[in-house]
């Protein structure tokens, strides 16, 4: 039953971290769950069943999984939106915007990707199709926002020739649109954190734009404990948190309990892949002087660590494309940081081995790599770094952290293995197989350690723990991805039960 303590679970198989430490790898187990902890593990029938019990028969055993990059309101309210991800064109995306309907008397699509479309966006092609209704059209990447006339009106901005806002343009129309209101908000995140707990999740990383300290504190005096919950905080909010005294890792404040807390300091050092602003050793192809840009400059970088590793707070630097990650990874070694660096898509050969020599984690997305693959292949044909280097960056022993960057790619921690994995999906053959990492490697990373530093079946270890209907081991490509989640628990409290 949902919401109920489990004191036992009887008769499962362990496949994840820490089943190499049990007694009988592999034959079903009985875990005593005491405190919100794993209190005894023990053969079937060797422990004493005790309050609340849970039927493992059949299923395989991991440690909870997490998301470590979600933007969690503009991934609750996508599902409200339209979805672009099929359009093969503007003239098609300008089209199903117009056929679109009307909410709180404004069209809002996400989710295209222009990289490949053979026209090019422009004001005039999306007033044709939509009219008088302010729309707007969110790229995949959220790093582009295209929008008709009427919507550059109502928002009091002289419009271009293509209709295009890029980068922070682009990031404060994202946050205009996604100001809905506390309680419209909180609801959709109720809803968004029962979808994930489905999927097995326990915790995520919360990245939305915005001063993230005040609504997590209004959603856990409502009653939030659906999932633990880190939350990062922007450039332009860091003098407010060093003035509250924000630190990586303290419970929110106000909390009755400690499943919310303050994550890292966030900063943008690139733009992205699909709006061709990542920054790079190259120029993208056909604009010989566009080598994409560095939205924060070395210098001011290394500025906001260091005031934010002082305060307490660790690091969660965006870098995409390889100028952007030799810059950020220079930051790292010069402040002493610790944290992250996010995404991380096009990586020089030299700097990968740096990731684990710095300690600075590589939070990465599996699924972008096979959302971008013909875009990497024609946009980044001519870079001579390594694209998506999963397998290059584990084999090197830096900590990998898997996500979705939601609404990026769906919040599902089992898409992201499966394309770590086999590096395929829709029956296309593997892309750059050579970047695939293990199952083993794809579930650790999918804890809330890392690959180096997974959580684990052990006594002791926190009882935020997944049920599965098949053991992930041996599962295909689809299987993986399909996988049934039976049951999910934090700190031993059901929050999913099929």
């Amino acid at each position: 039953m949902i919401g109920e303590t489990a004191a036992f679970v009887r008769a499962v198989r362990v496949a994840g971290p820490g089943r190499e430490f049990l007694p009988t790898p592999g034959e079903p187990v009985d875990l005593v769950l005491a405190d919100g902890r794993i209190l005894d593990i023990a053969p079937t029938g060797n422990l004493r069943p005790r309050g609340h019990i849970i039927d493992g028969r059949d299923g395989w055993l991991l440690p909870g999984l997490w998301d470590h990059h979600v933007h969690v309101v503009q991934w609750a309210l996508s599902v409200e939106r339209i979805p672009l991800g099929d359009a093969a064109s503007a003239a098609e995306a300008a089209a199903m915007m117009g056929r679109a309907p009307v909410s709180d008397g404004r069209r809002i699509g996400v989710g295209f990707r222009d990289g490949l479309w053979p026209d090019e966006p422009t004001l005039d092609v999306l007033d044709a199709a939509t009219g008088q209704v302010p729309t707007y059209l969110v790229n995949a990447d959220v790093h582009s926002v295209w929008m008709n006339s009427a919507a550059f009106r109502r928002e009091g901005i002289e419009p271009s020739a293509s209709g295009m806002l890029r980068e922070e343009e682009a990031f404060e129309i994202s946050r205009r649109i996604n100001d809905v209101g506390s309680d419209v908000a909180d609801r959709a995140v109720e809803r968004m954190a029962r979808a994930a707990a489905a999927r097995g999740i326990v915790g995520l990383v919360d990245l939305d734009m915005t001063w993230n300290d005040e609504p997590w504190q209004r959603r856990v005096a409502r009653g939030f404990d659906a999932l633990r919950v880190s939350y990062g905080t922007y450039p332009q909010h860091l003098d407010r948190a060093i003035a509250e005294g924000l630190r990586t890792g303290d419970p929110v404040r106000g909390a009755h309990h400690d499943l919310v807390r303050v994550g890292p300091l966030k900063a943008i050092t690139d733009g992205s892949l699909g709006t061709r602003t990542a920054a790079c050793a190259h120029p993208y192809p056909g604009d010989v002087g566009n080598h994409g840009l560095l939205t924060i400059p070395p210098h001011e970088l290394e500025d906001l660590m260091t005031r934010a590793t002082a305060a307490g707070l660790e690091c969660a630097i965006h870098a995409i494309g390889d100028v952007a990650n030799a810059h950020a990874l220079d930051a790292y070694a010069r402040t002493g940081a610790v944290g992250t660096i996010e995404h991380a898509q096009l990586v020089a050969h030299a700097d990968i081995p740096r990731f684990a020599r710095l300690g600075v984690a590589a939070s990465v997305q599996p699924e972008h790599a096979l959302d971008d693959r013909d875009m990497t292949d024609a946009i980044w044909a001519e870079q001579s770094a390594q694209p998506y280097p999963l397998r290059a960056l584990a084999d090197s022993g830096a900590n990998l952290r898997f996500g979705s960057d939601a609404p990026v790619a769906p919040l599902d921690p089992w898409a992201a293995m499966a394309s770590a994995v086999f590096r395929t999906r829709d029956g296309r053959h593997a892309w750059q197989p050579h970047q695939r990492v293990d199952i083993d490697t794809a579930i650790a990373a999918s804890t809330a350690g890392g690959s180096t530093s997974p959580a684990e079946i052990a006594p002791g270890a926190r009882a935020d723990l997944v049920i599965v209907d098949a053991d992930p081991r041996t599962a295909d490509e689809r299987g993986l991805r399909s996988m049934p989640v039976r049951t999910t628990l934090i700190a031993g409290r059901v929050t999913h039960a099929s």
